[in-house]
């Protein structure tokens, strides 16, 4: 985290060297592989729930691209600390996996979702984590309350800009929008202190999140791997075994 694989070199490297502020000591019995495939994803989502939208027992949340890793991340933390998730998929086979997961509500994804979250929820929804990116934010925008709250943390629609942005125009008024990227773990206004690593880490190991690899492979059997990636068939964190 905190750039590997972007800024820093060694993803797949048997020996790398990464910035001891983003070096944390854990205590567990999970395989090395099972927790390769926390930290990212977790760390993201907890981060992404517990600061930018500021998360509550009861909330209304929905999380758009839910059956990414990271989605299903947020949801297992989500539906954890006792908000009411409504996760949105393009694939109406995963809906009764998202639900066994947590989700309460599991939605189709359009481009003009929000229609369907206020004819459910006319009053507005307390928060949306958009990992879907530009060409879903104006309308996540669309979805919230009065004082709610937009994070945006995921770019599985690309990342092409939005075509002649105007917040004067299109932004709603009294709603909070942020951004959040796993690269800035290890800095000074994001140290990993401020995630709780070990707690996390237990409740996966007891069973409280669903967070094993769906995938691991040899490292002779990395193409493979990507390949995987790529089809948009993982559905979860796929781990390479240096």
């Amino acid at each position: 985290m905190g750039g590997m694989g972007r800024t820093i070199n060694g993803s797949y490297a048997e020996y790398t060297r990464v910035p001891a502020t983003n070096v944390v000591p854990i205590e567990s019995a999970l395989s090395w592989e099972e927790l390769a495939a926390i930290p990212e994803s977790y760390a993201t989502a907890w981060t992404c729930l517990q600061g930018n939208l500021a998360l509550a027992p009861g909330h209304s949340l929905v999380i758009r691209g839910v059956t990414s890793a990271l989605g299903q991340a947020a949801l297992n933390i989500a539906a954890h600390a006792g908000a009411n998730v409504i996760g949105t998929t393009r694939n109406p086979d995963r809906i009764s996996r998202l639900k066994a997961l947590g989700a309460k509500e599991v939605l189709l994804e359009n481009a003009s979702l929000s229609r369907s979250v206020r004819e459910l929820h006319p009053k507005g929804i307390d928060a949306v984590l958009d990992l879907v990116g530009n060409s879903t934010i104006l309308d996540s925008l669309a979805m919230v309350r009065r004082d709610g709250r937009v994070c945006l943390a995921g770019f599985l629609g690309g990342l092409a800009p939005i075509a002649a942005f105007n917040p004067l125009l299109q932004m709603p008024s009294g709603v909070h929008f942020s951004f959040f990227g796993s690269f800035m773990f290890g800095l000074p206004g994001f140290p990993l202190s401020d995630v709780p690593l070990q707690a996390i880490v237990d409740r996966v190991a007891a069973g409280s999140y669903q967070a094993k690899p769906v995938a691991v492979f040899a490292f002779d059997e990395i193409q493979a791997a990507h390949q995987l990636i790529e089809s948009n068939q993982a559905n979860g964190k796929i781990v390479v075994r240096v």
